[in-house]
Formats: C-alpha cells, sequence, structure tokens
C-alpha cells in the first residue's frame, strides 16, 4: 500500500472517530444529572424564571434538534456560547490554548530526544551497570502517579529549597515571560513518558542490531555509526512513534492534573471550571477539541511510522 492510500484510509478512519467521539459526548453530557436552568437561576428560583433560562439555552428544544444544531455549528466552528457567562465557547478556547499549547509543545520537544538518547545508551551498553540503573530509574518513576510527584517537587524545590516557584500564580498566560514555571511542570510531564518511550526504543535498538540486515550491512564494511544510526535506529524508532501519540494523548489527562496543581489557566482548568459550573457548551467543545486533537496526532504517528517501516504498519 502505497503512503498516499493509508494516509486517506487514516483520514477517513479519523473523521468517523470525531464524529462519534462528538456523538457521545452530547450523549453523556445530556445524561448528567441536574438541570443547568436551576442551576443558574439562582438559589431561590421560580417557574418563570426556569422555563425563561431553559427557552433562551435552547434546552426545551427535542434532543435530536439540540444535537444537529450542534453538529451544523462544529462543521463551520462554532462552538456555541457559554450558559454562565455568554461568552462564546471559542473565546474559552484561545484563552486556555496558550498555556497548554506550551505545555504539551516543549513535553514532546524535550521527549523525543531525550527518550531516544536513553533508549539507544541502554541498548548499547545492554546488561551493563548502566543499563540496569537506567531501568531501575524508569521503572520507579513509572510507578510514580503525576500529582504525587508534582506534590514531592513542589514541597522540596519549591518551599524547602526555594530554588523554583511552587506555582503559576501572578503569571497568568504568558508562561514563556516567566520560564522558571515552566520547570517543575515539565519535569512531571516528561517522567513517566520518557520511561515507557527509552524502553520501547532500547528493545527495538536491540532487535535491531541482531536483526539480518544488519549483519548483511556490517559485512558490507559499513562504518559502525552509520549501521547503528541509518540502518538500526530507523526500525527500533517505529514502534516508539506510535507510544509518542499514545503518550499524546495521555498529556492531555496529565496536563489537566499539572494546570490544577500548578494553577496554570489553561485548557485543562477551563474545562475543570466549566464541569463545576454545568457550562455544557463549554464541555463540549472543549471534548471535541480534545478529541480532533487525539484523533490528528495519531495520524500524524502512524504517518510517520509507515514511513520508517512500512511493512511492520501494513501488517496491522
Amino acid at each position: 500500500m502505497s503512503l498516499g492510500r493509508y494516509a486517506l484510509n487514516r483520514l477517513a478512519f479519523g473523521v468517523v472517530q470525531v464524529v462519534a467521539v462528538a456523538t457521545v459526548v452530547f450523549l453523556l453530557v445530556q445524561a448528567l444529572p441536574g438541570d443547568a436552568a436551576v442551576a443558574l437561576a439562582g438559589d431561590d428560583p421560580n417557574p418563570e424564571r426556569i422555563e425563561q433560562i431553559r427557552t433562551s439555552m435552547g434546552l426545551d428544544r427535542p434532543p435530536l434538534e439540540r444535537f444537529g444544531a450542534w453538529l451544523w455549528g462544529l462543521a463551520h466552528l462554532d462552538f456555541g456560547t457559554s450558559i454562565v457567562s455568554g461568552r462564546p465557547v471559542s473565546a474559552f478556547l484561545a484563552d486556555g490554548l496558550a498555556p497548554t499549547a506550551v505545555l504539551a509543545v516543549l513535553t514532546l520537544v524535550l521527549l523525543v530526544p531525550l527518550s531516544v538518547m536513553v533508549g539507544v545508551l541502554a541498548a548499547l551498553r545492554e546488561g551493563s551497570r548502566l543499563d540496569r540503573a537506567l531501568t531501575s530509574i524508569s521503572v520507579g518513576l513509572h510507578s510514580i502517579p503525576e500529582f504525587a510527584l508534582a506534590v514531592v517537587l513542589i514541597a522540596l524545590f519549591g518551599v524547602q529549597l526555594a530554588w523554583l516557584p511552587p506555582t503559576a500564580v501572578g503569571v497568568g498566560g504568558d508562561l514563556l515571560g516567566h520560564p522558571e514555571v515552566l520547570v517543575l511542570p515539565l519535569v512531571v510531564l516528561l517522567a513517566r513518558p520518557i520511561c515507557s518511550i527509552s524502553r520501547l526504543v532500547r528493545a527495538g535498538m536491540i532487535e535491531a542490531l541482531s536483526s539480518d540486515y544488519v549483519r548483511h550491512a556490517r559485512r558490507l564494511g559499513l562504518s559502525v555509526g552509520r549501521v547503528r544510526f541509518a540502518h538500526a535506529l530507523p526500525n527500533a524508532l517505529a514502534p516508539a512513534v506510535q507510544q509518542v501519540a499514545r503518550t499524546t494523548d495521555w498529556l492531555l489527562g496529565g496536563v489537566i492534573v499539572v494546570e490544577a496543581v500548578f494553577v496554570i489557566p489553561g485548557l485543562g482548568t477551563t474545562l475543570v471550571d466549566a464541569v463545576a459550573s454545568r457550562d455544557l457548551p463549554v464541555v463540549q467543545g472543549l471534548a471535541v477539541v480534545f478529541a480532533v486533537t487525539t484523533v490528528a496526532v495519531n495520524l500524524i504517528a502512524d504517518l510517520v511510522a509507515f514511513r520508517l517501516s512500512p511493512r511492520a504498519v501494513g501488517v496491522r
């Protein structure tokens, strides 16, 4: 199968996934207990006030009609209007996007080279003390939940030693203007993914170095560096690329935890606030954005993996 045909197949499947997620999100939001109109009417609401709110929010229309109108709006990049503040949902997305994007992009930019470096180093020193030490550290770090690691780092480096800011309070969305507040959140976000991806790179590199094509390349007199990094490494990276995509999915949840602990005003914080206030359009809009991001990242990862090792991907 050619790369172009594979890309079209994956893109079509991705569109179906997004529509399915949007449908499930709408149904789950509608199934939430309570009545948003009653919650917005105040502590002592009267029936007329509740009915006015329901009409203004469109809650008096049949669910199927509301779902169709919502999907039509999504197709035109209209995510609706907040029922709490009256602001467009797109405004909430714009406000929280920059901090979340900074955390996610910096994490991925640092994650890939660090994971490959650690995995290759362990593979080239297979069975050595360095390999065993890296394995032990990876297992230990991977077993620590994000929130627990965040609390420990804040207590140690933010409070006791006072080397780094414990939170981003007072910084707002300008994280790049205050890089010191990014250190601890990035350490938390990088800790577990580096452990898992580096182990995959190590295993793939060891398998590639013992393969027939690498032995043949050595018999041809190619240099050690070329054999390792031009022939073995690309095949070792194929499964790791898939793990990077899954890590990006995990980042959507990890960023929510990190933003809550370090008080970073990103999309995760916006989602938590919207759920607490039953701001249904904001919840739905953020869920769709997360779904589209997940599908897009997995599509890119599949294409990269196909390019690196087309037969391995084509078999799946």
